[in-house]
C-alpha cells in the first residue's frame, strides 16, 4: 500500500482466476458482447481483405444457386406453375429463394463455427476469453450476410403481391431464431470436438452437402407426404431445418399464392414449438460438450 492506493498487483491478487470450462458459458458471451462485436468485425475484414466486390459476394452465391436450381427444377422439371403446367408451384421463384437464403445461413454458420476454435488458436493460446465467443461470432457473421439477402426476398415478395400480417412476421422470426439456435448449438459441439478430431470438419461438410435436400427448399412438403405417408412425414418434420424453411414459406411465399398450396398441418401451433424445443435441446447439448472439452484446448492446439 502506497499513499493509500492499492497497487495493480494487489488488486489482481484479490480476483479469483477462472479455469477453462468453469465459467458461465453463453452467459459470459453476453457479458463480453463488446469482444463479440470486435471478433465479428475482425472476421469480416479478414474475409473481404483484397476483395473487389466485398460484401457484394453476399448476393453472388445465393444468386447463382437460385438461377441454377430455378432453371433445372422450375423450368426443366416443371416445378414452376404456368398456363401449360398446372401441377407446379405458383411463384416458385419466391418459394425457392426463401428456402435457399435460410439454408445458406445455416450452412455458412455451421461450417465456420466448426473451424472457429482451430482457426483462432493463436488468440486462444495467448489470452483467456470466453471460448464460446468464436463459434457464436461465426453465427453473427453469417447473420450479417443473411439480412441483405432477406431484404432482396422482401422486395421480390412485394412485387409478387405479398401482404404480410402479424402471424407471418412472427412465423418468419421463429424460423430465423430456430436456425440461429440450431447452428449455434451444433457449432459449439463440432467446434469443440474438431479440436481433438479434425475429421469433424469432413463430417460437417457431408452434413451440409445434404442440408439443402433434406428440407423442402427445392420441392413441396406435399411430395414428401405423398411418398412417405403420415407417420414418416411426422418424423421428417422433427428436423428444425424443415420447420424453419416451412416457416419462411408460410411467411413470404404463401401470402403471394392466396393459400393455394397451404402449409403443413399444425405448423404454427405444434411444429414451431417443437422445432424451437429441439433447437434449444441441441444448444444445451452443444454448450455442455463445449464446456467439457474446452479445458484442454490450449494444449491440443
Amino acid at each position: 500500500m502506497t499513499n493509500g492506493r492499492t497497487s495493480p498487483t494487489q488488486q489482481d491478487s484479490g480476483r479469483a482466476l477462472v479455469a477453462p470450462g468453469t465459467g458461465n458459458g453463453l452467459v459470459d458471451v453476453f457479458r463480453s458482447r463488446f469482444l463479440l462485436k470486435l471478433l465479428v468485425r475482425k472476421e469480416l475484414r479478414i474475409r473481404y481483405r483484397g476483395s473487389v466486390l466485398g460484401l457484394l459476394w453476399t448476393y453472388v452465391k445465393p444468386g447463382v444457386q437460385f438461377i441454377a436450381f430455378y432453371i433445372a427444377l422450375g423450368v426443366f422439371l416443371g416445378l414452376e406453375q404456368s398456363p401449360t403446367n398446372r401441377g407446379g408451384l405458383p411463384n416458385y421463384a419466391v418459394y425457392l429463394f426463401s428456402g435457399i437464403i435460410l439454408v445458406n445461413f445455416f450452412t455458412e454458420s455451421l461450417s465456420t463455427a466448426t473451424r472457429s476454435i482451430v482457426n483462432n488458436s493463436g488468440l486462444i493460446n495467448k489470452i483467456y476469453l470466453p471460448r464460446e465467443l468464436f463459434p457464436v461470432s461465426s453465427v453473427w457473421v453469417s447473420a450479417v450476410h443473411f439480412f441483405p439477402q432477406l431484404f432482396v426476398l422482401v422486395v421480390a415478395s412485394l412485387f409478387s403481391g405479398w401482404r404480410p400480417g402479424p402471424l407471418e412476421a412472427v412465423t418468419a422470426v421463429a424460423g430465423f431464431v430456430m436456425i440461429a439456435l440450431l447452428a449455434t448449438g451444433l457449432g459449439l459441439f463440432f467446434g469443440s470436438v474438431n479440436v481433438y478430431f479434425r475429421d469433424s470438419e469432413n463430417l460437417v461438410d457431408l452434413i451440409l452437402l445434404i442440408a439443402t435436400w433434406v428440407a423442402p427448399v427445392l420441392y413441396s412438403w406435399r411430395m414428401v407426404l405423398d411418398k412417405a405417408g403420415e407417420a414418416w412425414f411426422a418424423v421428417y418434420q422433427l428436423n428444425p431445418i424443415t420447420i424453419a424453411v416451412e416457416c419462411f414459406h408460410h411467411a413470404f411465399w404463401l401470402p403471394t399464392t392466396a393459400g393455394a398450396e397451404g402449409s403443413p398441418p399444425n405448423l404454427v401451433t405444434v411444429w414451431v414449438p417443437v422445432g424451437l424445443l429441439v433447437s434449444l435441446a441441441i444448444l444445451f447439448l452443444g454448450q455442455w460438450t463445449f464446456r467439457r472439452l474446452e479445458g484442454r484446448f490450449a494444449q491440443e492446439l
